[in-house]
């Protein structure tokens, strides 16, 4: 049996440490920042009173005044947007709970500890991630107690959440860097408020963009939110919406969405690390 050197069984763990090490380090902080939500009820309770006032707003007060195109229940053409507005909203957590960890001098902590430099970024943004996990889940509850059903295959339903989930997590990478820029929970959620207003309203998460202005309409049907919507929409809802989203234009939307949430996370990554690197 060949027995390794000390210097050899270094070089053997060197490359597996390199990897699993930050790995490990980025799941020690999204599970820490998990276990403090309960702490916090108020948070979480807020982050899905929001989405819930939306639906209940929409679907009772404002549906049968708004035009959807094709044949379909306005509440089948709503809750596809609503997922997505959930998600896009809650981004903005991001940015609030970097604020924070920067504002309290957590930042400057974690800078003492043997940890890798990258684990505070990934492990917040995976921690937002489980956070739009359980705040899907309750929104499709809520969208099935107001009248909201699929119509496409359980499978296309459970990708259109995988494509919502995505487009959250592209964007928590977003307001990772206005958190780390603004340096103070206030200003952060001031700062992401202006962004995410124009991506929802001008949108088609809760209208089509053909009944908007016209000079509006091109922004509001190609924008990534409206594309992610569109893309939900088709999968959600499948043959039911024939001749308002085809087949082919269904693939190309989630193309488009998976082509946005990469893009965005190949930007806004390096941008949040190098903020972050001048924060500490």
């Amino acid at each position: 049996m060949t027995v390794l050197s000390t210097a050899d069984q270094t070089q053997v763990d060197e490359p597996r440490s390199l990897i699993v090490g930050p790995i490990k380090d980025a799941m020690a902080i999204a599970w820490r920042n998990l276990r403090a939500l309960p702490r916090v009820p108020q948070y979480l309770v807020f982050s899905t009173i929001q989405p819930v006032i939306f639906v209940l707003m929409f679907r009772f007060v404002f549906g049968k005044a708004l035009r959807v195109p094709g044949n379909i229940p306005y509440v089948d053409y709503l809750m596809p947007g609503i997922f997505v507005q959930t998600v896009v909203f809650g981004s903005m957590g991001t940015a609030i709970g970097l604020a924070t960890d920067m504002q309290s001098g957590l930042m400057e902590r974690f800078r003492s500890l043997p940890m890798a430099r990258s684990a505070l970024l990934v492990g917040r943004t995976l921690a937002d991630l489980g956070r739009n996990v359980f705040v899907v889940i309750l929104m499709v509850a809520v969208g099935f107690a107001v009248g909201f059903r699929i119509h496409g295959g359980v499978l296309d339903f459970l990708a259109a959440c995988a494509l919502v989930l995505l487009f959250g997590y592209a964007l928590s990478w977003v307001f990772a860097s206005i958190g780390l820029l603004v340096g103070d929970p206030e200003s952060a959620q001031a700062a992401a408020f202006p962004i995410l207003a124009p991506l929802v309203f001008a949108s088609s998460v809760f209208v089509s963009p053909q009944f908007m202005p016209g000079w509006l309409q091109g922004f509001a049907t190609h924008q990534p939110v409206s594309v992610t919507a569109s893309a939900v929409r088709g999968l959600a809802l499948g043959p039911h919406i024939a001749g308002v989203i085809s087949q082919t234009s269904t693939t190309s939307y989630v193309l488009q969405t998976i082509a946005w949430g990469v893009g965005i996370v190949v930007l806004f990554g390096p941008l949040a690390v190098r903020r972050y690197r001048k924060a500490i």
